[in-house]
């Protein structure tokens, strides 16, 4: 299997490709832009499959194939939101969302084995998704949750949320009075319930809202620290690879 990664961030684009050796997959080329891809493609054969980001330091990804007509299998690795993640399972093999889970990528790889497309029934419609990506439809998010306490039930307003965090396979809401509430729901779940103007998953661990925010602090291996109003259990860490879209997010 021929594989290559188009990735603008190297230690993410080495982070994927130790990944994919533990799957016994080899990754012979590393492409980093718009343009490095391009010129990449215009001189070697098409790889089998190619691991692609939507957001390049110099554009796009879809750029590439204005200009290269794209005979691979793609598996799309992406941070954008649940909206356009449709669009892109009708048009590749697979998506990861960032940061990539090990067994999500076990998925992708196996599922991409078992198909086995080839350049005749590989068919893309990349505008498609552009327009999602420009003009995403309008979504409606949740305002509140609701949680068990005894005999009775909760409601808890998304505005009082300072964080979500996993815990012992248990998924809590940690709030601006400093209470912690088990939720029925996963992190994986939230990300198409919460507004990412408000809330941004930066680990696989925490969803955060940018409003409880109180400080943010360079940390070890290029990550951040972020500390919070009011919870203060546990370390609230940037994932390294989640750090680029956290600093966009922010903006």
């Amino acid at each position: 299997m021929n594989v290559i990664i188009i990735e603008d961030e190297k230690p993410s684009a080495r982070y994927l490709k130790r990944m994919l050796e533990k799957e016994n997959v080899t990754v012979h080329q590393m492409l980093h832009s718009v343009g490095e891809a391009i010129a990449w493609f215009q001189n070697n054969p098409h790889p089998d499959l190619i691991f692609l980001d939507i957001q390049l330091s110099d554009g796009l990804s879809f750029e590439i194939f204005d200009v290269i007509q794209i005979k691979s299998a793609i598996i799309f690795t992406t941070a954008f939101d649940e909206y356009a993640l449709q669009a892109f399972k009708l048009n590749s093999i697979d998506y990861l969302l960032k940061p990539i889970d090990q067994d999500d990528l076990h998925t992708a790889v196996t599922k991409y084995k078992t198909f086995q497309p080839t350049s005749q029934n590989v068919q893309f419609d990349f505008e498609d998704i552009k327009k999602l990506l420009v003009n995403p439809v309008a979504q409606e998010y949740k305002k509140r949750f609701t949680t068990k306490i005894g005999q009775h039930i909760k409601m808890i307003a998304v505005d009082d949320i300072e964080c979500f965090y996993s815990e012992n396979k248990g998924t809590y809401a940690h709030t601006t009075e400093g209470r912690d509430y088990l939720l029925e729901t996963t992190l994986e779940q939230l990300e198409s319930e919460l507004s990412p103007e408000f809330f941004f998953r930066i680990s696989r661990k925490f969803y955060v809202n940018i409003n409880s925010i109180k400080d943010i602090i360079s940390y070890t291996n290029s990550r951040l620290q972020l500390k919070m109003n009011s919870y203060k259990d546990q370390e609230v860490i940037v994932a390294r690879e989640r750090v680029k879209d956290f600093k966009l997010w922010l903006e």
